[in-house]
């Protein structure tokens, strides 16, 4: 597996880059936000990450590691492949797209060219507890107990509600009053949803 190449640029657009090292040209799918990083560089250290499928074996370029963590945790998705995670990328950048999953935005995700309702409700739910145990930013990670939450889920999942809205719901049920018991949290979120 390769992971970074450093070389000279020897071909830059907004989608591609192509970098020779060792008098091999790599060409490597790039999105807008690292473009922006690499214009006006000869040489530059790019990290990568391979897509080897039978049909084809591509690379995808990133200017730092915080980019490249949020594409790897895009592709994770069921639905995203690599071209809509480059996409979402040239769109937004990974502080923004960090910022829309933990914040269940999913205007902000529906903006992007080729993502839907249903992928950018899949890419909140998928990811919203990674990025928050990632970042620690997420005020829902720092509940001293999650289990009455994951319990008053499960039960209301079962009950027939989205996942996505209850845990929105929850969510502020949890931030307004911690010492709910698991019944008072269900009920509370009965009356809302």
């Amino acid at each position: 597996m390769i992971d970074y190449i450093r070389g000279k640029i020897t071909d830059l657009t907004p989608t591609f880059i192509v970098i020779e090292n060792e008098g091999i040209g790599y060409f490597i799918s790039i999105s807008l936000t690292t473009f922006a990083q690499l214009e006006g560089k000869d040489e530059f250290k790019i990290l990568v990450h391979e897509v080897i499928r039978e049909d084809s074996h591509q690379l995808f370029g990133f200017a730092n590691k915080e980019e490249r963590d949020i594409f790897r945790l895009l592709i994770s998705v069921s639905g995203v492949g690599a071209s809509t995670a480059r996409m979402m990328l040239s769109s937004l950048n990974p502080g923004e797209i960090e910022k829309a999953i933990l914040g269940s935005d999913i205007n902000t995700l529906k903006g992007v060219k080729g993502i839907g309702l249903k992928t950018a409700q899949r890419i909140i739910v998928d990811l919203k507890d990674k990025l928050g145990k990632q970042s620690g930013t997420g005020e829902i990670f720092a509940f001293t107990d999650n289990t009455k939450r994951e319990e008053a889920l499960s039960a209301l999942v079962m009950l027939g509600f989205g996942k996505s809205a209850v845990l929105k719901v929850l969510d502020r049920i949890i931030r307004e009053d911690k010492n709910l018991t698991v019944e008072d949290i269900i009920k509370k979120a009965l009356k809302t949803l």
